[in-house]
């Protein structure tokens, strides 16, 4: 049920509720449409945080973004011993660009992001000049009820799997969760709905 690609009448009709909530949105065919998308939306040189995604990870995206020596990535300053936690949590916090996903969009137009620790929560929500979120339409959803039923019945096992073998934790949990109901700031959020099941 939550894997399956939505509709092209319900891609429309998520297109024009996320437009009408502040959110420019956009729908490409494949993962490697939106890869290049993504990468014509980033100005060269500019500074980049790309957060934790399957979704980016599967269309191969964080290579390009931290390794092409194109922008100025802040993942690698993040990896960096020299650069003290309080100041990775400020980069990681309010980045120039910020690309990732997220785990649910309604087709009124919200976006739902599910984390544990929540470390990417304040650059989607106010800190980073410009976010780009890269979608799979398997997550449109109805209404926030099922956007909740989609991030625990099945975003949040898989999540805890890919935990337990990334990090060797017991696995995930939802401890922080943001519903994007608007943007006011124009243009700063992009949406890039995908036809294809990328990311989970």
């Amino acid at each position: 049920m939550w894997n399956k690609l939505a509709t092209k009448e319900s891609v429309e009709k998520t297109i024009m509720a996320l437009k009408a909530n502040g959110v420019t949105a956009l729908f490409v065919e494949s993962g490697e449409a939106a890869k290049k998308k993504v990468l014509e939306m980033i100005p060269s040189g500019a500074e980049v945080m790309n957060m934790t995604s399957v979704t980016l990870d599967t269309i191969g995206l964080p290579k390009e973004l931290n390794e092409s020596g194109k922008f100025n990535s802040v993942r690698a300053k993040l990896m960096d011993e020299k650069v003290s936690a309080r100041e990775k949590k400020h980069l990681g916090a309010a980045p120039e660009w910020t690309v990732g996903s997220v785990h649910a969009v309604t087709e009124n137009g919200k976006a739902v992001i599910a984390s544990n620790t929540g470390s990417q929560l304040p650059a989607y929500a106010y800190g980073a000049d410009h976010v780009i979120w890269v979608v799979g339409t398997q997550k449109i959803v109805k209404d926030l009820d099922e956007a909740r039923k989609r991030v625990y019945e099945y975003v949040l096992p898989l999540e805890s799997e890919r935990a337990k073998k990334a990090y060797g934790v017991p696995g995930s949990a939802v401890n922080k969760f943001l519903v994007f109901n608007k943007e006011v700031q124009p243009e700063r959020i992009k949406m890039i709905l995908v036809g294809e099941v990328v990311g989970f």
